[in-house]
């Protein structure tokens, strides 16, 4: 029977414990024991099989700690603050350019300078008085950050890009299924269709109205007085040489290392100062790195529980009855999955092991696996309380009490980029 299933009874037990906000590492532990244990494996067994398993996502969580790093590295010196003194320049007053702009700069947080969501206390909380003036939604301007926070990492294989892709091929080929990095990114551009329609109706369809709000005295960066100092050219080149070497070796964690390390050579990062910046990079980063390393533990558990087959064997004839029906469950089953752990990279290793089975027996094309992998495992990141993604911008945008974390960012982002990712993405899979 399907719900005697040890996978289904795990996975479903993995995504009640994290929805009531239950630790994510514990929640994933105990729910590969869990499924270890209805699979007849011991205690012992399950969890040799976990660690073994965590080495499938050790080059991932590598990447995501040296990014870390190099993030912390920029928070220590004003080159973010420069930088967006820089920007703010050409930063129309013209509502739709100022939106777009918003955009575009939120797109180079994830790969030109991988610091996720830390540039947006520095650059929102200037502009708000700018966006009472222009009566803007701040709905909206959720929508614009959150579509740069989320669909650069998804179809570009740069900076963060270069890791959520890497995941996808690397767990995807620990399945059985022969796939390269250019498989992946020539599939997944498709992706940015939904989430581009998605920003389209956000920003010039439901959010268009005037909206008024108080105009509150809030604290700002000082960017007058800003000087880019040895210590910010050093970082700016160390930036430069990642980027480089992300594009000519397709190695993150390789072009990570170079990177900080010309940071320490030419200034950027104080020598006595490099257990400080690692140990902030590991508070930035270090948990998602973990949250990573154990989901492909887990997915591993599920794999060896031989409970794979019979759960193939279940749901297989009923979703040979519509390929659209089958599509759109597995990207629901990611969408929950994800919004539960609060991460699209920890989703991929689960979803992996659960659906290329699936996705073998119903003769799906290559590209088709590639874009229910990704598009399954991107799904949630937007309109998730928890993920960092949302929490950023509601700080940046909540800074004179005016903007609510649930109603004004976690509703619109989850409606308008998990809705068309979900809907649109299905439509758009029959035809891979």
């Amino acid at each position: 029977m399907l719900l005697s299933n040890p996978i289904i009874i795990s996975v479903i037990l993995m995504t009640l414990l994290c929805i009531f906000r239950f630790n994510v590492l514990l929640s994933l532990l105990i729910s590969a024991l869990a499924a270890g244990m209805l699979a007849h494996l011991s205690m012992v067994e399950t969890m040799d099989i976990l660690i073994s398993g965590m080495k499938e996502n050790l080059k991932t969580a590598l990447s995501y700690i040296l990014l870390g790093a190099i993030a912390a590295a920029i928070s220590k010196t004003n080159l973010t603050a420069y930088l967006i003194k820089i920007v703010s320049h050409f930063i129309s007053h013209k509502k739709y350019f100022l939106l777009i702009s918003l955009t575009i700069i939120s797109c180079f947080s994830q790969n030109l300078v991988p610091i996720h969501v830390a540039f947006i206390p520095l650059l929102i909380p200037p502009l708000l008085s700018l966006f009472n003036r222009l009566k803007i939604d701040r709905r909206a301007v959720a929508c614009a950050l959150t579509f740069g926070l989320t669909t650069p990492y998804m179809v570009l294989p740069v900076g963060f890009g270069l890791t959520f892709q890497d995941l996808i091929k690397d767990n995807i080929a620990s399945n059985g299924v022969n796939v390269s990095l250019s498989d992946v990114t020539n599939t997944m551009y498709l992706a940015a269709f939904c989430m581009i329609l998605g920003l389209f109706l956000a920003l010039f369809v439901f959010y268009r109205k005037p909206r008024e709000y108080k105009e509150i005295e809030i604290s700002k960066v000082d960017f007058d007085n800003l000087k880019m100092t040895r210590k910010e050219w050093g970082v700016l080149a160390g930036l430069i040489v990642t980027l480089i070497c992300q594009i000519a070796t397709m190695n993150l964690p390789l072009s990570g290392l170079l990177g900080f390390v010309l940071m320490v050579i030419l200034g950027g990062v104080e020598y006595k100062k490099i257990d400080l910046i690692f140990d902030d990079g590991l508070k930035m980063m270090g948990f998602i790195a973990f949250v990573i390393l154990v989901a492909a533990g887990y997915g591993e558990v599920l794999k060896q529980s031989g409970a794979v087959s019979e759960l193939v064997n279940s749901v297989v004839p009923f979703m040979q009855e519509s390929k659209f029906l089958a599509i759109f469950i597995m990207l629901l089953i990611g969408l929950l999955i994800t919004m539960g752990i609060g991460t699209s990279f920890g989703t991929i290793p689960i979803i992996t092991t659960l659906f290329v089975p699936i996705c073998l027996e119903l003769n799906f094309s290559l590209a088709l696996i590639v874009f229910i992998i990704g598009v399954a495992g991107a799904l949630g990141d937007a309109g998730s309380p928890a993920s960092e993604t949302t929490m950023g911008v509601s700080v940046g945008l909540n800074a004179d009490k005016q903007h609510d974390h649930i109603k004004d960012t976690c509703i619109p982002t989850f409606i308008f980029y998990n809705g068309t990712l979900l809907f649109i993405g299905s439509v758009i899979a029959l035809f891979l």
